[in-house]
C-alpha cells in the first residue's frame, strides 16, 4: 500500500550540544533509531500527529561516547563523531521515507527531523518536555530486556513529562 505522492526533502536540523529543539509549538515526538520498532512507532506517531492536528518532531539521538573519552581523546576522535551524525541524518531521512512510503497516504503535516548527540533516556526526557505525546518503539528482547519493553521505552514510560505511547511490534503473519 504505497503512497502516491511525490516524496518531499525534510531538512534535519543537527544539534551537537545536546540540545533537542525547544520553544517550538507541542507536538508528537517520535523516538526513532532506524530499527523496526521504531518504525512502527514513526507511522503511529504520523497517525498521532494528523488526528490532533499536530507537528511532528522525529529525533535520533546519538550518543558517541557512552562510557566517555579519556583525556585528550576527545579531539582525536571529532572527525568520526561528525562521520557518526552525518550517517544517523541520512537514516533518519531514509526511515521517514521508507514509513512515508508504506502508508495509504502519506503524512503531509509539519514535520522536521532532528539528529542530537547525548545520552539517548536523558535527551529523550527532556525533548518530551512541553510535548503533546512521546511515540516510541519496543523491542521486546526477552527476560534481560525488561521483558517486553527495551530498557528506553521502560525509563521513558516512568519519567517523561508528557503521555508516552508505547508501540509494539505488530503480530506475525
Amino acid at each position: 500500500m504505497a503512497g502516491g505522492s511525490a516524496e518531499r526533502e525534510v531538512p534535519v536540523v543537527l544539534s551537537v550540544l545536546g540540545r533537542p529543539p525547544a520553544g517550538r509549538t507541542p507536538g508528537v515526538l517520535a523516538a526513532c533509531d532506524g530499527s523496526d520498532g521504531s518504525l512502527w512507532a514513526l507511522d503511529r506517531a504520523m497517525t498521532e500527529a494528523e488526528l490532533f492536528g499536530l507537528p511532528l518532531y522525529v529525533l535520533a539521538v546519538v550518543n558517541p561516547a557512552p562510557t566517555g573519552y579519556p583525556p585528550g581523546m576527545a579531539e582525536l576522535v571529532q572527525e568520526s563523531v561528525e562521520t557518526l551524525v552525518e550517517s544517523m541524518a541520512d537514516g533518519l531521512r531514509r526511515s521517514v521515507a521508507a514509513v512515508q512510503r508504506q502508508r495509504p497516504a502519506p503524512y503531509a503535516g509539519e514535520l522536521s527531523l532532528h539528529v542530537v548527540l547525548g545520552n539517548v533516556i536523558e535527551v529523550l526526557l527532556e525533548a518530551a518536555t512541553r510535548q503533546h505525546t512521546l511515540v516510541i518503539g519496543t523491542r521486546g528482547n526477552g527476560g534481560f530486556a525488561r521483558l517486553l519493553m527495551g530498557s528506553v521505552s521502560s525509563a521513558v514510560v516512568h519519567h517523561a513529562a508528557c503521555p508516552v505511547l508505547v508501540v509494539p511490534a505488530p503480530p506475525a503473519a
